[in-house]
């Protein structure tokens, strides 16, 4: 059970990392490209997900290139009982493309995932968009 949810997680953060992108986006590669992602955790674990971005992701994902911009809790009551928002920041779209496929191949990412699943999954859902900063933007 544990391989299984190890691998449909990992295969999950290829999918959702390395996903359909918008054909501008694929094209682009001179400039920095900003993710924003929404997960929704599993009925009772926020915690359990805030602890594993706390004490090991945000530094894995700095480790493999990406920039930890910011991390969020919905003010909405129901929202707030399961939700995390936070924001990347990436070199260009490769290098968000290479960071992801990184990422899920760490074996300290791979053993971090088994751990905090060990009892049931903690992550029911995520949804990601990449964008770009426009030229008016006070972030770039």
């Amino acid at each position: 059970m544990r391989t299984l949810i190890r691998t449909l997680t990992i295969a999950s953060v290829l999918s959702l990392g390395l996903g359909m992108m918008p054909a501008s986006l694929q094209a682009q590669t001179d400039g920095p490209v900003f993710e924003l992602r929404t997960y929704k955790s599993t009925p009772g674990n926020l915690e359990k997900l805030l602890t594993r971005f706390r004490d090991h992701t945000m530094r894995i994902f700095e480790k493999h290139g990406m920039t930890n911009i910011g991390y969020w809790i919905p003010t909405d009551e129901v929202e707030a009982q399961d939700t995390l928002v936070y924001l990347l920041k990436h070199d260009s779209m490769e290098a968000a493309t290479a960071s992801w496929r990184a990422f899920a191949q760490d074996p300290e990412w791979r053993q971090v995932n088994d751990d905090s699943n060990r009892d049931g999954a903690i992550l029911d859902s995520v949804v990601r968009k990449y964008m770009t900063a426009t030229d008016f933007s006070q972030m770039k």
